[in-house]
């Protein structure tokens, strides 16, 4: 188990009062959950910079010394994946730390996938050889995150939505042919830097809209520098609320993307 942040919005925006200072702030989250369970394996966080994934990853708590205070503040950006970890599968290492990355393609995941073990091999022989050698870790998320690039190169007319949909129906009949009453974990974040889509199977996960320009709870002030031209829209996806605006529950069982008006959209699997 672990703990997802996501944000979007259509300007640079500050993310450290909602990944530092707020009640239920992911820091926080890291040291203990609303559940009381703690996500001490590490940590990550990409942004995006002229289009392109900038990663920074730990392997060891975010509540731990100032690497991740530090490298939150530094954050201005339209786009932000966090993921505090709780190893299940492969060890607390670099290599094993979330969010991946590919491209321009960004992947986070809480949750696990029963019988991961027994359908690793299947999984690795569906991934096409060009991925298949980027594949450096042992846990299921990175696993799931080539076979999906790989179904989006293969079947290009195909929209991300849909191969993303296609790259969980595999695992999802994959996993229960080894393990038939195994509880599914497969909450995604996934994005390209314009957009953002994801998943929630079998974990709690939830969502806040804010349109115009709001005064943040925690400072008192706005998190933008603002364009008066422009009207400001932005989302935030967390594991958990993290703060008392009014969050809404994704459905379970379902995907789910975001649009270019900031709305998400989910439809059930």
């Amino acid at each position: 188990m672990c703990r997802l942040y996501a944000f979007h919005a259509n300007e640079p925006t500050k993310v450290e009062c909602p990944l530092i200072y707020s009640q239920n702030a992911l820091m926080m989250q890291s040291a203990e959950d609303k559940s009381g369970v703690s996500h001490t394996h590490g940590w990550g966080i990409a942004t995006y910079e002229d289009g392109v994934p900038k990663v920074e990853r730990q392997a060891w708590a975010a509540y731990q010394g100032e690497c991740f205070e530090n490298a939150v503040a530094k954050i201005y950006s339209t786009t932000v994946i966090a993921h505090v970890r709780r190893a299940t599968m492969g060890e607390p290492a670099i290599r094993n730390t979330h969010p991946f990355t590919s491209g321009h393609w960004v992947f986070a995941h809480n949750g696990t996938v029963p019988g991961f073990k027994k359908i690793r091999a299947k999984m690795i022989g569906e991934v096409d050889e060009n991925f298949r050698s980027k594949i450096t870790g042992e846990t299921d998320s990175e696993h799931i995150f080539f076979l999906f690039l790989t179904l989006n190169h293969r079947f290009p007319q195909r929209t991300v939505f849909e191969n993303l949909q296609e790259t969980i129906r595999k695992v999802g009949e994959w996993s229960k042919a080894y393990e038939p009453d195994g509880k599914m974990g497969l909450n995604i974040i996934l994005s390209d830097g314009q957009k953002i889509y994801g998943s929630r199977i079998g974990r709690s996960l939830y969502y806040a809209q804010h349109k115009g320009v709001y005064n943040c709870e925690i400072c008192g002030f706005p998190h933008i520098h603002h364009a008066p031209s422009v009207s400001y829209n932005a989302i935030d996806i967390a594991s958990e609320p993290i703060t008392r605006d009014h969050w809404r529950e994704i459905p379970d069982q379902s995907l789910f993307f975001i649009d270019e008006s900031f709305m998400l959209h989910n439809a059930t699997l």
